[in-house]
């Protein structure tokens, strides 16, 4: 019962009603909130036609207090009455549920009078009153009755007593004098709650109060709710019972309303039918508004589901996420690792280089210089003799030396700078441009079962995803079996959500079913959904695969041919399993034309007559004439083809053994003119499946 309480809070208060009354627009109000919410109007703006009261009418006529300027829907929480002496600009109210409701008028001053007010009574409402209801924002003009001439909410006073009590704490004994002790019982005759010390004194077992009946205080709480109803008295008439029921205002009505002729000439009816009238149809909405409130209750359950998913599947989403990031990462860091050993190989190799060289010129230069000072000394020697003994191999050696000093030699082996530079661009670019992609195929699609249908021998399948799906979708599967229990084949593969079929056998079955694929995958299969092509063939000559001499007219149901040879026109539609028939009118016959009528293959010859290649089984001109009506009934059932011709069966069976694809066919010349006729019932004649053994119909 808890969220019922909103249901019994004033709007402009907020508390519970007291002493509700019920304005014309059906809200409730406490009767001292609305006398809070006054308007004074001044008599000049306030025609007298359109005064309101609580009682009388229903379709009652609004002031249009809203070009008045009473208040604006649009304003800012502030409302302004403009020209009114008696209610200034004042900024709006707000009742705790967050209605907006017009402030108290700033009363006049009273005139002063010598005569004291009556104890009790309450202040007189002002002439020209005007009451806004906070709730839908109507507007209306008090008549001279004032707030007496709302009717009183006494049911929605009773549901808050009763509400009040059972959210109340355990019953209190009602005959305890100082602290009252908790009622232990009920009696239902005396209508007291006693405690047990109370009982034993006030209500003994014996005597003349043996005979009341006590109950326990819950049970008696509930009695209470369950006592007979207060009978409410007329607005106008207080003397009066509400007794009838006014059909056109909507209201309880009394005799005296009837009598004075307000009433007069509308439909009244009992109030107690009324009453168990609108109660039944009060138990039939609410049984509407259950099924709703049940549906919602197991609608939140599922959100709350999807809130424990969602954070489950966040959690698994979010560790997911990590591990992808710690495998790049790591896979960045080995990376690294493989560069920097480039790196230092090849550090390593250039430290070398110079230093090999490094060692050699050391070497060479110390030898070049040994030489050179060894030559200078032999310069300082004077013996000529000994000089030239030795002078010889001192040039060549020096010639020697300075040659191994030739071009490259003092030139460096290897470049200080590093030739590698890391292209870290398309890289770079790629974690920039690293997003979430779409890996999961996708759900099941939803046949729109009010969008499938039948026609004939096609069916319509229309299909969607699922509404909250977020998944990528490239394309959808559509499967048909072979309507008689077959294998599933695939009839359409595309981007279409909504896809006819042709070409289906007639009264078959079908099962349909849709899948949705993408990059990833295929998803689900869709529910199965079973679908009936029509019983009887409607049909007409196919133009399609005619002979270009035939001729047709009313909407491709007759047909006539421009030349003398024969020439072959089809039916659009194909039969392969079933029970068929159909007929075709001769409606000219000129010269003995010599027409041929039967079933045909899809390839048959279109320019000889029909039946003259083994593509075709047809009956030619048995005695037919202008006006005649000759019939074919096709029984794959039995695999034969009967003709007909006036309604009598021509001789038995025509042909037997028939398997595979026919379709309806004639030949016909210039002097011939046919009109078809399907969508026939198979004649009475015929029992399906009752054939003896040679074949004839029995």
């Amino acid at each position: 019962m808890d969220e019922m309480e909103e249901e019994l809070k004033c709007p402009v208060c907020g508390s519970f009603f007291r002493e509700p009354i019920i304005l014309p627009c059906s809200h409730n109000i406490c009767q001292a909130c609305a006398r809070n919410i006054l308007v004074q109007t001044p008599d000049a703006e306030s025609p007298q036609s359109s005064r309101a009261s609580g009682s009388g009418v229903s379709d009652y006529d609004y002031l249009d207090l809203d070009k008045m300027s009473l208040y604006s829907e649009a304003d800012s929480g502030y409302g302004s009455y403009g020209g009114f002496v008696s209610a200034p600009t004042t900024p709006c109210q707000k009742s705790p549920n967050g209605v907006r409701v017009f402030p108290p008028t700033v009363p006049q001053p009273p005139p002063q009078h010598h005569l004291l007010p009556q104890p009790g009574s309450l202040p007189q409402i002002p002439r020209n009153s005007c009451i806004t209801c906070p709730q839908c924002h109507r507007s209306l003009i008090l008549d001279e009755r004032g707030l007496r001439g709302f009717p009183k909410n006494r049911v929605l006073e009773g549901v808050v007593d009763r509400y009040q009590q059972s959210k109340a704490a355990a019953l209190k004994c009602q005959l305890c004098e100082k602290s009252p002790k908790e009622a232990s019982v009920m009696c239902e005759q005396c209508d007291v709650f006693y405690c047990d010390p109370c009982r034993l004194r006030c209500h003994p077992p014996r005597g003349p109060l043996a005979k009341h009946r006590l109950v326990p205080p819950a049970q008696g709480r509930i009695s209470r709710r369950t006592s007979p109803r207060k009978i409410s008295t007329c607005t106008e008439h207080e003397l009066e019972n509400l007794s009838m029921y006014c059909v056109q205002c909507k209201t309880p009505v009394c005799y005296q309303c009837l009598e004075e002729g307000k009433h007069g000439t509308h439909e009244v009816k009992a109030l107690g039918a009324m009453w168990k009238l609108h109660k039944g149809q009060l138990s039939q909405a609410l049984t509407g508004l259950s099924d709703r409130a049940s549906e919602a209750k197991e609608f939140l359950v599922q959100l709350r589901n999807m809130v424990q998913h969602i954070q489950e599947n966040g959690v698994e989403f979010e560790a997911c996420l990590v591990a992808q990031c710690d495998a790049l990462i790591d896979a960045l860091n080995r990376r690294k690792a493989q560069l920097l050993s480039r790196v230092n190989k090849e550090h390593e190799h250039k430290l070398k280089v110079v230093r090999d060289q490094i060692s050699h010129c050391t070497v060479k230069l110390r030898q070049t210089t040994g030489l050179m000072e060894y030559c200078l000394e032999v310069i300082k020697e004077n013996d000529p003799s000994g000089f030239l003994q030795i002078s010889d191999a001192l040039i060549r050696r020096v010639h020697m030396t300075e040659s191994q000093w030739g071009k490259g030699t003092l030139t460096p082996r290897m470049n200080s700078d590093f030739d590698l530079t890391l292209d870290s661009g398309p890289l770079l670019q790629t974690i920039h441009q690293l997003d979430f992609v779409q890996l999961k195929v996708p759900a099941a699609p939803m046949l729109q079962l009010e969008e499938c249908c039948t026609q004939n021998n096609s069916a319509t399948l229309s299909w969607k995803q699922p509404p909250l799906s977020t998944i990528t979708v490239d394309g959808y599967i559509l499967e048909l079996d072979d309507g008689n229990g077959g294998p599933f084949r695939e009839v359409y593969v595309g981007t279409e959500t909504i896809c006819t079929v042709d070409g289906l056998h007639f009264n078959s079955k079908y099962k349909a079913r849709v899948k949705a694929f993408n990059a990833s995958g295929v998803g689900q299969y869709s529910k199965t959904l079973i679908m009936q092509t029509s019983e009887i063939a409607w049909f007409t000559f196919d133009p399609a695969s005619a002979h270009p001499d035939i001729i047709f007219s009313n909407d491709n149901l007759t047909v006539s041919c421009n030349s003398y040879d024969d020439r072959v026109v089809m039916g659009n539609s194909a039969f392969s399993r079933g029970v068929h028939y159909w007929e075709m009118t001769i409606d000219r016959y000129d010269n003995h034309p010599d027409p041929a009528f039967g079933i045909a293959r899809g390839d048959v010859l279109k320019d000889v007559m029909l039946g003259k290649d083994d593509k075709a089984w047809a009956m030619t001109d048995g005695g037919i004439s202008k006006g005649a009506t000759i019939g074919m009934l096709l029984d794959f059932s039995r695999r034969i083809l009967i003709f007909l011709i006036n309604d009598e069966q021509q001789g038995p069976v025509a042909f037997e053994g028939l398997e595979g694809v026919y379709y309806p066919a004639i030949s016909l010349n210039r002097n011939v003119q046919v009109t078809l006729h399907t969508g026939l019932p198979i004649p009475d004649f015929y029992t399906p499946g009752d054939a003896d053994p040679n074949g004839s119909v029995c």
